[in-house]
């Protein structure tokens, strides 16, 4: 599966828990909460002033791992 901006936060972690890291570090500590499950990628960086590109970028690349 490829992240997009447009791609659901729970669906990440779903797939991949090891992308957990990515949002702790951009502000993201509540990640079991339904409000942050349920918010796209995308969302989520504008509410923490996050490049989404950027952070798009790096989950991609740590899931083709």
């Amino acid at each position: 599966m490829k992240v997009t901006k447009d791609t659901i936060i729970g669906e990440i972690l779903d797939m991949d828990r090891t992308t957990a890291p990515f949002f702790l570090e951009m502000g993201m500590h509540c990640l079991g909460c339904p409000s942050a499950r349920g918010e796209t990628l995308g969302q989520a960086c504008a509410v923490h002033g996050v490049n989404a590109d950027e952070l798009v970028a790096k989950i991609n690349a740590h899931l083709e791992k």
